[in-house]
């Protein structure tokens, strides 16, 4: 797509962050491929991670951070770093995103996966941006949950009967091909001729990505759970494989994230102390570098890391979580029977040597071709088009017939 310059756009990006990196690893990377393609377009995002700090952002692309929350085992929240009541946590969220919104002035207003936002936080900013013109976009992976459990969710949280009247699109990151993540939900009217599919989201190696590969074996699987809090039977399952041969092709690379409890990370550092083939990390950021030089790929099957092997061609075994969403499980046993991944159940057979054989014949798998990929990752380039035709034409000041 050539480059598009903008008479100084601006897009707000909602992401509410309770739990992991998906979310704003997801409205990171759209950031940053609207500003390359877009000049003069500025983005904020507005986002409850309390790691957001340690990521990178392109020029012109920035954040608002909001007090930390956390989605306890019972379904309920409390403040991550506060020590003040649930309620006041929120009170403060929903001020700052509302505040945001009015003074940054958003032509767009994009709002990841929860259409209210947390406990309906970003409603009254929704309300308040379209009275004045923004256009309104909500963004939904490409599957969200067991249809059944999302439509009792959904209806639970009063949220069909306000989507339409909320916003102007809702951008669907992955293909048509895959199924709408809305199947089974009732509204008032039809949603469907708001439903854009996008494609999955394409990664690659950031240019400022520096990887130091003498540190690395020479040739090396790697294992990543994503943010870590919910990866512990993956790792463990993948450790106990090396723990109990010595045959297995390859050494591992494991990055436990950022949060994974202290105390299994603990646990499985040292245990990695009398693996020679197993290598440990907490964190990387620039986790592409690490899977571009990777022989293999060993995941749970997000969002993010399945648009990253998909786009770096990585052979790969996925072991999804059930609990407390279907999403990866779904996900991964989708894929593969569309010949892209190989997929493990923990609640089937979690044996030691079923992870060895699996392994062993990941190490034997060939990369991914390219028309296996095909039409598959076009996340970016839809999204831009579609943002463009959002803005309208009073918005574009000029064309650029340069490659961006």
């Amino acid at each position: 797509m050539a480059q598009v310059r903008l008479n100084n756009a601006r897009l707000l990006i909602y992401s509410h962050d309770t739990y992991g990196l998906g979310h704003l690893r997801r409205c990171r990377t759209i950031a940053h491929a609207l500003v390359k393609r877009f000049k003069g377009l500025s983005v904020l995002i507005v986002s409850g991670s309390p790691i957001i700090g340690r990521f990178e952002f392109r020029a012109r692309v920035d954040y608002v951070r909001i007090p930390g929350v956390i989605k306890l085992y019972n379904g309920e929240y409390t403040s991550l770093g506060l020590h003040i009541d649930i309620q006041q946590t929120l009170d403060i969220r929903k001020a700052i995103i509302q505040h945001t919104a009015l003074s940054f002035q958003p032509d767009v207003f994009l709002v990841d996966k929860e259409p209210l936002g947390l406990k309906g936080e970003v409603e009254p900013t929704l309300r308040v941006l379209r009275e004045i013109g923004v256009k309104t976009v909500l963004g939904l992976r490409d599957v969200m949950d067991d249809p059944q459990w999302l439509a009792d969710e959904w209806q639970q949280k009063g949220i069909p009967p306000k989507l339409l009247d909320l916003y102007d699109d809702i951008w669907v990151y992955g293909p048509a091909s895959m199924g709408s993540p809305l199947t089974g939900i009732e509204f008032p009217e039809p949603v469907d001729p708001r439903l854009y599919f996008t494609g999955y989201l394409a990664r690659h190696v950031p240019k400022t990505a520096e990887l130091d590969l003498s540190a690395l074996p020479d040739r090396y699987l790697l294992v990543t759970p994503g943010g870590g809090g919910d990866g512990v039977e993956m790792v463990d399952w993948v450790l106990r494989a090396y723990e109990s041969s010595s045959n297995l092709p390859a050494a591992a690379v494991i990055i436990l994230g950022p949060f994974m409890g202290a105390a299994e990370r603990e646990q499985f550092e040292r245990r990695a102390v009398s693996l020679p083939q197993v290598i440990i990390h907490t964190f990387d950021r620039h986790i592409e570098a690490l899977m571009a030089n990777a022989a293999a790929v060993v995941a749970m099957g997000g969002y993010n890391t399945f648009c990253e092997i998909l786009s770096l061609r990585k052979p790969a075994l996925l072991v999804p979580r059930k609990k407390p969403r279907l999403e990866q499980f779904i996900r991964a046993t989708q894929a593969e029977a569309l010949g892209l991944v190989k997929v493990l159940d923990l609640e089937e057979d979690d044996s030691t040597e079923c992870m060895v054989q699996a392994l062993q014949q990941l190490f034997c798998q060939p990369p991914l071709k390219e028309n296996q990929v095909n039409g598959l990752l076009t996340g970016q380039e839809r999204i831009a088009k579609r943002f463009l035709t959002l803005l309208g034409q009073h918005q574009v000041e000029q064309l650029n017939k340069v490659e961006g």
